[in-house]
């Protein structure tokens, strides 16, 4: 079993997308469940629709999925695995005000050491819970530091071992009795027998707590994990929300398609036996292993190259439906436009003139109007090369004259294709074109 556990607090970041991605593959090269479990513990940080709208992004990119969860539907659950650890006297209540922790915290980083809770509490057990909750005494939960380095096996990096005081006596209920989020997470991939957990390397320090979590409660399902490196920005730092190429909402926005993305975010870090292909292909091949351990670089110049590749791919008819037709012949003229265009976004720019109504210019108006009167009359005329030599002999017009107002005429444009390439895939058009 893998999953890709989102949270509803943001746009889709590139680097969960790819998550979801590597996860739905190792999914389906090992024929087991690839299941969503949406973490919506922070319901003071969910957006609300976030969920469905992750939910419609991996529908985009067909990772479609065997179960689809909340981890706020297992509240109970947590709860009570909480206190059964507290039970069996491997956590103990604090008591400690924030405001105390916050002084011991200040007081670690003022000499540059990493923050360990004192264990001033650690005796406190379950017997004290009645008496605190009818006093309304505030308390949180927490486990009792390992007494044994916490390792666990990661197939980028190998073999992890953590000490016992980077595991440390961590929170797993909070005040509001509401679970942490890693005692959160470390029960609800023990309750769906999740076998390898893949997420981002910024996850590594959350990893040895809850594999820790897991042997308390007595788990003992073999448990690997994936740490992924992170993708930089062209500064070299990480790419943080809002940033522009961060999300894939943006990409949606800029006019990058499903494919191109997903080939690009395999490519990432990776050794390859093509750089052009498709998920289907990827999973032929795909070794989550020869992944890099190296931070990638964003490039947006490569995934525009993979973007009209893809393009270039695509059915033509289909190519067509992107600007509202079902034509293959709009689809074959909208690839002559690839030479220079790249996205769907650049693709439009030069698809939507053609067919919108022309803006006679000064400069050529009265020469576009006389064409456009001789096309509107003329019979159905099979080549470029017929249709050029009728217009110019009904005319009479010649060189710039002709060819200038022509084009912009049959394409709204200044530039582009040579109007013989064109004018095969517009022909059954050419009233609505030229007018």
């Amino acid at each position: 079993m893998l999953r890709f556990a989102p949270s509803p607090t943001g746009e889709m970041h590139i680097e969960a997308l790819r998550i979801a991605i590597l996860n739905y593959m190792l999914a389906k090269q090992r024929d087991v469940n690839f299941i969503v479990r949406i973490d919506d513990r922070d319901k003071m940080r969910n957006l609300e629709g976030k969920d469905t709208e992750i939910l419609q992004i991996l529908e985009k990119f067909a990772l479609p999925h065997s179960r689809v969860s909340h981890q706020s539907e297992n509240l109970h659950i947590h709860q009570t695995l909480a206190i059964r650890l507290l039970e069996e006297k491997k956590a103990f209540v604090c008591l400690c005000t924030p405001e105390e922790i916050a002084s011991e915290e200040a007081t670690a980083h003022a000499s540059n050491l990493p923050y360990r809770y004192s264990g001033r509490c650690s005796t406190i057990g379950a017997e004290e819970l009645a008496r605190l909750k009818e006093e309304k005494q505030p308390f949180v939960i927490r486990v009792k530091t390992p007494e044994t380095p916490v390792s666990y096996h990661d197939l980028i990096e190998g073999e992890i071992p953590t000490p016992p005081d980077g595991v440390d006596s961590f929170i797993i209920l909070r005040e509001d009795a509401t679970p942490s989020y890693n005692f959160a997470c470390a029960c609800d991939d023990m309750l769906a027998g999740v076998s390898l957990v893949m997420r981002g390397e910024e996850h590594r320090a959350n990893t040895p707590k809850q594999h820790y979590i897991k042997n308390l409660l007595g788990y003992r399902e073999e448990t690997r994990y994936a740490h992924l490196p992170r993708i930089l920005n062209t500064e070299g730092r990480p790419m943080v929300e809002g940033e522009e190429a961060s999300s894939v909402k943006w990409l949606f926005e800029q006019g990058f398609i499903p494919d191109a993305i997903v080939n690009y975010l395999i490519l990432l870090g990776n050794q390859t036996p093509t750089e052009i292909f498709t998920m289907p292909e990827a999973l032929a091949w795909f070794d989550l292993t020869k992944l890099s351990k190296e931070p990638v670089k964003f490039d947006i110049n490569k995934l525009r190259f993979l973007n009209r590749k893809h393009l270039e791919m695509m059915d033509d008819r289909t190519l067509s439906t992107l600007f509202g037709f079902a034509d293959r012949d709009i689809g074959k003229l909208a690839k002559l436009y690839l030479e220079k265009a790249s996205t769907i976004n650049e693709l439009q720019a030069c698809i939507k003139p053609i067919f919108a109504p022309k803006e006679f210019c000064e400069a050529w108006g009265e020469e576009m109007q006389t064409l456009r009167d001789i096309i509107a009359d003329a019979p159905m005329i099979s080549t470029y090369d017929a249709f050029e030599s009728y217009l110019k002999t009904k005319s009479q017009l010649e060189g710039e004259a002709f060819a200038h107002p022509l084009r912009l005429l049959l394409t709204g444009r200044t530039h582009g294709p040579k109007l013989s390439a064109i004018y095969p895939f517009i022909q059954s058009y050419l009233l609505e074109v030229a007018s």
